[in-house]
């Protein structure tokens, strides 16, 4: 509406401008030697307005003449790109879809038709490459990547997945160090950093990491607290291997302290405080714990704690520490193994039902297993003790610490999954398979297995980390 109105005041000011001139037309004459030209403003306004067009025009056409092979030039290469991003599209499509031979086709295509663009390309040959299985002309073209700044961080990372790939872990540290210089806010490059640092036994550089992507909002705080407090540990124990007690005990006080549900580092504490003389501190550090995170681990560190040697005194500690939780199972099975430690069948009895052993419940195969020793111990009745080992053979499997990434299930806790790797992967609990006592039936040593099972789960400074059934892992 605006342009209209405009033009329509423009044509009304070139109306008056012409009524103007021919209202007042004037007189021109030009002189020039023998030439004489007598004429009226408007027609000379309008001679020069026309030559003024005419040159503007021949000066136009003139650049047109003079930027042709320029412009003819650019038209080609623009339509040569636009080819070669299309076989670059046409090859990343084709790596998602898992064809590669026609990525190996798009990624030639693109090479001839962009050779301005070699990183691209050069990106999109490796990748290609190496789904095909071609390793070798993989780590060329990541190698060749290095060389420019702007694809030095894809080539790093490709010949860091290599080398994980290939088990090579001194040269993937060496590589996950180079990209974490390129770019330490990557989150995939400062997990991959802090798990090859974590699998080497690099703790202090490890917990330099966990910092870094705490500052760097990678990781949650909670998240970033559980892994100073597992490599705390890891460090204790790597400095009492090494005769440096007072280092260890500052970074067990420290695990325990940024995680109180790492039971390993806590059963560590209270022992170390035993060997100290510290029993009083090393109590109140198992009963402090025991009050939030029950597991069986702390028992015996409790008792050596408080210094019961017999099977009374283990009964009346543990009554003790089972007060501080007392409606949990695992109080109930700790009062258990100490009252048929102490030969007080009637307790055990008790607590075994509140644990699990009472009519219509399916206890775990741990609890079958104290109950077969009751009836054996207490009565001399093998026949009910086998029937209980029988239930135990297809009861819930004993807890014990399980894998969150893989499911791999062991006794003893330890920082890193022996299976798959995963840091601090272990959690309290059942494993998702039943376990099954092999030939238990007509062999005499199967009526003494729950003696054997009294012994508890294993214990030491490997040994603990959270109970299932209370925590949630941070």
């Amino acid at each position: 509406m605006w342009r209209w109105l405009f033009f329509l005041i423009a044509l009304c000011i070139a109306v008056i401008g012409v009524v103007w001139m021919v209202k007042n037309p004037g007189d021109v004459t030009l002189q020039w030697r023998n030439w004489r030209l007598d004429t009226s403003v408007g027609v000379l306004a309008f001679v020069m307005l026309f030559l003024a067009t005419v040159a503007a025009l021949f000066y136009r056409f003139w650049r047109f003449l003079r930027r042709a092979p320029a412009n003819i030039g650019a038209a080609m290469q623009s339509r040569r790109q636009n080819k070669g991003y299309q076989a670059l599209s046409s090859g990343m499509v084709a790596l998602a879809a898992g064809d590669a031979s026609e990525a190996r086709r798009s990624a030639r295509r693109a090479e001839s038709l962009l050779s301005d663009k070699m990183p691209l390309t050069r990106l999109l040959s490796a990748q290609s490459a190496q789904l095909d299985g071609d390793e070798t002309a993989a780590t060329k073209f990541f190698t060749e990547m290095l060389e420019d700044p702007d694809t030095k961080f894809l080539g790093v990372r490709g010949l860091l997945t290599q080398a994980v790939k290939n088990g090579d872990r001194k040269r993937a540290l060496q590589l996950a160090q180079d990209a974490y210089r390129l770019q330490s806010k990557s989150e995939w490059v400062s997990t991959t950093l802090f798990e090859l640092q974590t699998g080497t036994g690099m703790w202090s550089e490890a917990a330099r990491i966990t910092d870094d992507m705490a500052r760097n909002r990678l990781i949650e705080k909670p998240e970033a607290a559980r892994r100073r407090a597992v490599i705390a540990y890891q460090m204790a124990r790597d400095d009492e291997a090494n005769g440096k007690r007072p280092e260890a005990l500052n970074h067990l006080r420290k695990a325990v302290d940024l995680a109180g549900d790492l039971i390993p580092a806590v059963v560590a504490l209270m022992r170390r405080n035993v060997a100290d003389g510290q029993h009083r501190k090393a109590a109140s550090l198992g009963e402090k714990t025991w009050a939030l995170f029950p597991h069986p681990d702390l028992v015996e560190p409790y008792w050596e704690a408080k210094k019961a040697t017999d099977g009374l005194a283990r009964m009346k500690v543990s009554e003790r520490l089972a007060a501080t939780n007392k409606d949990h199972s695992e109080s109930h099975i700790t009062l258990a193994r100490a009252a048929l430690g102490a030969k007080l069948w009637g307790e055990a009895r008790k607590h075994l039902q509140d644990a699990g052993a009472g009519e219509g419940l399916e206890p775990p195969a741990r609890i079958c297993r104290m109950m077969a020793d009751l009836e054996e111990q207490e009565n001399g009745d093998l026949t009910k003790a086998r029937e209980w080992l029988v239930r135990a053979a297809g009861a819930p499997a004993d807890p014990k610490w399980v894998c969150s990434e893989c499911g791999n299930a062991v006794v003893i806790w330890t920082a890193q999954c022996g299976n798959c790797g995963a840091f601090d992967g272990y959690a309290w609990g059942t494993p998702p398979h039943k376990s099954a006592m092999p030939a238990m039936l007509g062999n005499e040593d199967d009526a003494r297995t729950p003696s054997v099972a009294l012994a508890g789960p294993a214990t030491g400074p490997d040994a603990g980390h959270a109970s299932s059934a209370l925590t949630e892992r941070s």
